[in-house]
């Protein structure tokens, strides 16, 4: 199984749990959306600092950004697939193309 696809099956495991002390991301559902996409945005910015300035660390701050990305797919009942499907749709169309058809 792919790292992402084990990671994702994690976070939906957890998604539910009652514990919130022991699981950092059962924690972030029970602070809610809001929340999640506050850190979906604060991780976006460290990613685009660390390419700008500390490329060193692009790989970790990109693994962050995608860790939180998938609990904010999740906390929206969609998943990784759901992103491939889009992507999928999307092939072979100019983004330009795509951007305007939005």
């Amino acid at each position: 199984m792919d790292p992402i696809d084990r990671l994702e099956a994690t976070i939906f495991a957890r998604r539910d749990a009652a514990d919130t002390d022991g699981s950092y991301v059962a924690s972030l559902f029970a602070k809610g959306r809001s929340r999640i996409a506050q850190k979906v945005g604060e991780e976006a910015t460290e990613t685009v600092i660390a390419a700008l300035a500390e490329p060193e660390k692009l790989a970790s701050e990109a693994a962050d950004l995608v860790f939180h990305l998938l609990v904010l797919l999740a906390d929206a009942d969609l998943g990784w697939d759901d992103v491939r499907a889009e992507l999928t749709r999307r092939e072979g169309v100019s983004g330009h193309a795509e951007k305007a058809a939005r």
